[in-house]
């Protein structure tokens, strides 16, 4: 209560002669916290609270920067408190693309995210952010066998199992590392992506990095939040690839190459997000994103049964689920 004090002074301080209420408006996975503020004409706008302590609003500030300039719709900045953490910006809204997606829907909403991707790309610059440099590749897929496997399922990997998992991670580090870069917001899916005027409102940037292209495309259509046939999907990547090689970003000539480098990426991060929900789980007692591992999964064997690189850790994760048949973990 201290704190949204705090929040409620320093928003009348500019506004001394309005009137406003306040009420939460949505909270993230980490210390962020968002209330909407609305005036007496109607009028809304979203305070970020983002206690110092826990959080840096820096990267929000540069990347939404970044990201506005390149002319896609992101919350605008009317004015920071960076000691106390406060930020007001623009209202993007209550409707998320995961709400209004649908068979009908879909392809217009999807386009328009691939269109703001494509802005994003063309607007990329190198050194401007941190790199998708290998050490932070491969700290997110270490992820998966400290908290999926260890802490998760219970097991203890054999020297074989360790060696097969270690192979596979080189392969897919491999292929990662050689992709052509442009900026990575790295959660560009359904729940960050908010149905606005213009469409999409992009919310959730702050961790954005300069990295793989296919990055935010694994994340948009293998979205841990929502399932869309292959053949659907498939449509989807071509029209981004035709758009992207028309407006001269550097994706592979050969959707081939280009559909595999995007399965790889997809690889990457399924091992990263399981390893990720497992943690939100079992660190911070968020129990509610286990729902959601059935699907990253899916999506990580498919994967592994399409490419012969990836053989060892199917053969890992057959062995993994046998053995949380055998002691009633959900996996």
């Amino acid at each position: 209560m201290q704190r949204q004090k705090q929040l409620t002074d320093w928003l009348s301080s500019l506004y001394p002669n309005e009137t406003f209420t306040i009420a939460p408006a949505s909270a993230d996975a980490s210390f962020r916290r968002y209330f909407r503020a609305t005036f007496a004409d109607g009028a809304t706008k979203v305070v970020m609270d983002a206690p110092p302590q826990h959080e840096d609003c820096r990267p929000f500030l540069h990347i939404g920067r970044l990201f506005e300039d390149a002319g896609t719709h992101v919350p605008h900045v009317y004015a920071q408190d960076l000691t106390q953490g406060f930020l007001l910006l623009s209202d993007l809204g209550n409707t998320t693309y995961l709400q209004a997606l649908s068979a009908e829907s879909a392809p217009r909403l999807y386009g328009a995210a691939t269109d703001a991707l494509i802005r994003i790309q063309l607007a990329s610059r190198e050194n401007e952010l941190p790199p998708y440099d290998e050490a932070l590749l491969r700290r997110e897929l270490n992820l998966f066998p400290e908290w999926y496997i260890a802490r998760h399922l219970g097991v203890t990997l054999t020297e074989k199992q360790s060696d097969a998992l270690e192979r596979t991670f080189k392969r897919i580090l491999a292929n990662n590392l050689a992709q052509p870069c442009v900026y990575v917001h790295r959660d560009y899916h359904s729940r960050n992506l908010m149905v606005t005027e213009p469409n999409p409102g992009i919310l959730d940037f702050q961790d954005a990095v300069y990295g793989p292209i296919t990055y935010d495309l694994a994340s948009l259509f293998k979205d841990a939040y929502i399932k869309w046939e292959e053949e659907e999907i498939m449509d989807w990547l071509i029209r981004y690839w035709e758009k992207a090689r028309k407006a001269g970003l550097p994706v592979r000539e050969d959707f081939g190459e280009f559909y595999r480098d995007y399965e790889l990426m997809g690889v990457q991060r399924h091992i990263k997000v399981l390893g990720i929900f497992a943690r939100l789980c079992h660190r911070d007692g968020k129990d509610g994103y286990l729902k959601d591992m059935p699907l990253v999964m899916s999506y990580l064997r498919d994967a592994c049964q399409r490419y012969i690189d990836l053989k060892p850790l199917l053969n890992l994760l057959d062995e993994l689920e046998q053995h949380a048949q055998q002691t009633g973990a959900s996996v």
